[in-house]
């Protein structure tokens, strides 16, 4: 068994389209490397900054997000590695292990599809697009029902004759 604990420049963006660990924020590895019969057992956690956009009021915002970890890197020409689809297992590789695939799955696993800004953002306005958590309060427009809208013309041509 092998703690590891160091920091590390993100690769590359990791994430989703609205919130994502921006290329170069710094990756906080506190990692378990075990080795097991069929490979090295990575347990542990990944911490990073994210930035993001609210999807409700579409401010920027950032936030922090700890990606939990537990997979099994098959050796070469273990049994997992000779039953497994290329894609359904993580390989040893010359004596390495690449973690950045791991990590991008796991974030994409993670990180919310519809991200806030807060838990209480009210987004914004459907009328005229103003963020309601800075419009004044009562914030509202008077509309009137389309299937209405000809008797209240006509009750208001009828209200300029008098």
């Amino acid at each position: 068994m092998m703690p590891v604990q160091r920091t590390a420049p993100a690769p590359s963006r990791i994430g989703l389209d609205l919130i994502a660990v921006p290329e170069g924020a710094d990756l906080e590895l506190d990692l378990r490397l075990e080795s097991v019969t069929e490979g090295v057992l990575v347990s542990g956690t990944v911490d990073a900054d994210t930035e993001g956009e609210c999807s409700r009021c579409l401010e920027p915002f950032t936030s922090h997000v700890q990606l939990h970890l537990t997979e099994l890197f098959a050796y070469p020409d273990s049994v997992t590695d000779e039953t497994t689809d290329a894609d359904d297992v993580y390989r040893v590789e010359d004596d390495a292990v690449d973690l950045e695939p791991l990590i991008v799955d796991v974030a994409g696993l993670t990180l919310p599809l519809r991200p806030l800004c807060s838990e209480d953002c009210q987004g914004l306005c459907p009328e005229c697009g103003v963020r309601l958590s800075i419009a004044e309060p009562g914030h509202s427009h008077e509309r009137l029902d389309p299937r209405w809208a000809g008797l209240a013309a006509k009750l208001q041509d009828q209200g300029s004759d008098t």
